[in-house]
């Protein structure tokens, strides 16, 4: 029992770990149609193309598939896509590879008829292993273009400045096609729409939210108020000063209190006032003996 638990586990998790990859390379071109997938028997084969940078086409399917710079190149409905695979893993590329504008319109008929502008073309199958192995190497040392010329029997390369012209000329014509210029107009809705979205003004945040009152945690002690001077807290009337005694007004001074008879001080008990002036009149004189 728990085998067929165990090898139904396995079986539920093998889709989710095969799709992951795929996954991935769709995720790439989110929001952006991709071009339907082109079935191989087995990796194809390639030619390089005649006055070209080292260009690399598929020449067995009806689709343009072309092979540069490390990159699989695709376009499809005025769009273009690259991609590290022959077969798969497509992603949208906003930009026509600079390429593209070398490549001869019409290539798929002198690669019919082996012809290339009047000149006998013995084009050379490249192997898909082969092209991965060597493609840069290729590049570096300009391998096509020292080993006769593409293949193109008597040909001579064409001048710089008749490259730059026919290139102008297959720029011109690529962009009246109808399906690059409604590409075209689709990026150019997006770019005003994304402009617009920036050059919109954002609402102040003081302005857009209402700023609510801090609401107190349950269990802290509320913060208390500062006091004000004297010790009076918020919310309590000031007491009312002490009137003095005997019905005396405010600001009105007050009546100097009598001073004791006979000198007596404010505190002593009476009496005794006059027993000092008794002493002091009692004193002797020092000038001379008193009566005996």
């Amino acid at each position: 029992m728990m085998k067929k638990l165990l090898l139904g586990t396995i079986l539920l998790a093998l889709p989710i770990v095969i799709s992951a990859p795929a996954m991935a390379e769709v995720g790439i071109s989110v929001g952006i149609t991709l071009p339907p997938p082109v079935v191989f028997a087995a990796p194809p084969e390639v030619i390089v193309m005649p006055d070209t940078d080292d260009v690399y086409v598929v020449p067995d399917v009806d689709v343009d598939i072309f092979f540069w710079g490390g990159w699989w190149w695709r376009p499809w409905e005025g769009r273009w896509y690259r991609s590290r695979y022959y077969n798969r893993g497509w992603a949208y590329y906003r930009n026509v590879p600079s390429f593209y504008f070398d490549v001869d319109p019409g290539w798929r008929g002198y690669y019919r008829d082996h012809n290339w502008y009047g000149h006998r073309w013995d084009y050379q199958r490249i192997p898909h292993r082969r092209l991965q192995q060597n493609w840069q190497g290729w590049h570096s040392n300009r391998y096509w273009q020292r080993r006769g010329t593409w293949g193109v029997q008597s040909y001579q390369p064409r001048a710089t400045p008749q490259r730059q012209e026919l290139r102008r000329q297959r720029q011109e014509q690529y962009r009246q096609r109808p399906e690059v210029q409604r590409h075209q107009q689709e990026r150019q809705s997006q770019d005003r729409q994304r402009q617009q979205r920036v050059q919109q003004p954002q609402r102040p945040q003081h302005e857009s939210q209402v700023q609510q009152p801090r609401r107190q945690p349950q269990g802290q002690p509320q913060p208390q108020a500062s006091q004000p001077r004297g010790g009076q807290r918020q919310g309590e009337s000031r007491p009312e000063a002490s009137q003095p005694r005997g019905g005396q007004r405010q600001g009105e001074p007050r009546p100097q209190a009598s001073q004791p008879r006979g000198g007596q001080r404010r505190g002593e008990p009476q009496g005794q006032g006059d027993q000092r002036e008794q002493r002091s009149g009692e004193r002797p004189d020092r000038g001379g003996p008193g009566p005996r």
